[in-house]
């Protein structure tokens, strides 16, 4: 059996801010296992969704025995981790990047597992990243969105 899991993450917005929304697809390598994740937000960007969907990917992982890949069609998520950007960010505490609070929550989450980052051309006919952005659009499209309660509270310093 394989200890590998693939997570296909996307964000959307309607207006940036505006509405947005992930969608996640988590499949076990060589299982017919897979489980879909989406939420909506009443107002946020589309880089919060996108790396919120990768935070809420690894935080529904059961186990840390598995060596997992992240295809993301967000360059902003995939370039920071690959190109390690994030780490120098965190040294710096953060000092005038974006989404501080997101990336504290991933880096946290980042560091229980064995993670690699692919990154995929967006509506490239990728199935699971398609799937995916469909998955984040209906989310933030639906009724009663959730308040991205750190965004809204301080919009000025987070985009």
């Amino acid at each position: 059996m394989s200890n590998k899991v693939h997570i296909y993450t996307d964000g959307a917005c309607s207006g940036n801010p505006g509405k947005g929304g992930y969608g996640i697809v988590m499949e076990w390598v060589g299982r017919p296992y897979k489980k879909e994740f989406s939420e909506g937000y009443r107002l946020t960007t589309n880089n919060r969704m996108e790396l919120l969907a990768v935070i809420v990917a690894l935080e529904n992982l059961k186990t840390t025995d598995v060596e997992v890949t992240v295809f993301s069609d967000s360059k902003y998520v995939v370039e920071a981790v690959e190109k390690k950007w994030v780490f120098s960010w965190e040294l710096k505490g953060f000092k005038g990047k974006k989404n501080p609070d997101l990336w504290k929550r991933f880096l946290a989450v980042y560091r229980n597992h064995t993670i690699k980052f692919e990154w995929v051309k967006g509506h490239n006919n990728h199935m699971q990243n398609e799937r995916c952005d469909k998955l984040a659009v209906k989310a933030s499209q639906k009724e009663n969105l959730k308040v991205d309660t750190a965004f809204e509270s301080k919009p000025t310093e987070l985009f």
